[in-house]
């Protein structure tokens, strides 16, 4: 257990767990559309990246499904609780109606259960269909009121691949409006995280299917709530951006002088660099100079611990990266544990507290 395990808890509100059994329904209920979605994948990716990406997973197995092995691991990493969320991979944003609020409920049972066996050291997120927006508040009110979860995981945007007839579904689409009055009425965490991006195989090679795309999403996704006006109607929404927001924070210069110059860019009521106070961000950014930078961005009580458990791509000490930024300490404690606890991500099980709310 961390340093601060006695009043405050190291708390990593970026971390996934692996659910075969939701994939196998998919691929069993919508072979066609889950093997649209695959291909779609190997596109993205190109064959080095989708080899290597393979014999990461099957290594990091046990760390994706195992609870004494997660556990084992953050006590390494001086971690004391997770917020837990499904790998971005069963998004499938190509599910149609039915099958979408079955993998949602699905999803939001089987972290509940995973959670539910540590509930002193794990919180969890749910599901919900981006794809469908009329579906997305009763997958939500599942998530938090039914499963006692912290709230939900959600992509940058949703489209079906081989589908041109369905548009895609934008973080700024008029339709998902009463999602986030829901999501603000519950005080439910929304957690941006991205998966797959539209510039596919642009991407294809050097692993900048991921490297690029993850932030580019990120930046693209919550430009779309900035500049649309969703963070002035839901000024009390707890979005949560995974990847540091990607390429957002720091580089708002151009977004605001759009909004001075531009009448199309001036769909928020203050200039888009505001709404960083606005907004959460994890703190996994691979670089004490840029963690130094988004914190000055968006402010200390902004920035949470994030490590992307287990993947590659993540911080296998994510406690000690924050601490390489030599912020002052009352900001690194902010970041390792206050601000956590503010938003109501804590160690001691919340379940019964949701249940019987």
């Amino acid at each position: 257990m961390s340093a601060h395990s006695a009043e405050t808890p190291t708390v990593d509100v970026h971390a996934h767990i692996l659910l075969p059994a939701l994939q196998q329904l998919v691929a069993e209920a919508d072979p066609e559309g889950f093997g649209a979605q695959q291909a779609l994948e190997v596109r993205r990716n190109g064959p080095e990246s989708m080899a290597a990406s393979g014999r990461m997973i099957k290594e990091r197995w046990p760390q994706l499904t195992d609870l004494d092995r997660r556990l084992a691991d953050m006590d390494a990493q001086g971690v004391d609780a997770q917020l837990v969320s499904p790998s971005p991979s069963h998004f499938y944003y190509f599910a149609g109606e039915d099958l979408a609020l079955q993998v949602a409920k699905s999803a939001n049972q089987a972290v509940l259960e995973f959670v539910g066996r540590a509930p002193e050291r794990l919180n969890g997120l749910g599901l919900v269909p981006l794809q469908h927006p009329a579906l997305m508040v009763e997958a939500l009110d599942h998530a938090v009121l039914e499963c006692g979860l912290l709230g939900v995981e959600i992509g940058s945007f949703a489209a079906t691949p081989g589908d041109p007839e369905r548009s895609s579904v934008e973080l700024s689409d008029p339709r998902l409006e009463p999602f986030w009055t829901r999501a603000e009425e519950l005080e439910a965490v929304v957690f941006l995280h991205p998966f797959g991006c539209s510039l596919d195989e642009r991407l294809d090679r050097f692993y900048l299917a991921n490297t690029v795309s993850q932030p580019a999403e990120n930046a693209v996704a919550l430009s779309h709530l900035i500049f649309s006006g969703v963070l002035d109607r839901h000024p009390d929404l707890k979005i949560l951006a995974a990847h540091g927001g990607g390429y957002l924070p720091t580089t708002l210069g151009r977004s605001d002088h759009a909004w001075r110059v531009r009448p199309e860019a001036h769909g928020c009521a203050q200039p888009p660099s505001s709404y960083l106070k606005k907004l959460y961000f994890d703190s996994l950014v691979h670089s004490a100079a840029e963690l130094r930078a988004l914190v000055a961005a968006a402010g200390p009580e902004r920035v949470l611990l994030g490590s992307d458990y287990p993947f590659d791509m993540g911080s296998d000490l994510p406690a000690a990266e924050v601490a390489e930024a030599l912020l002052p300490p009352e900001d690194e404690a902010k970041v390792l544990a206050g601000n956590a606890a503010a938003l109501g991500i804590t160690p001691a099980s919340i379940l019964t507290a949701r249940r019987t709310a």
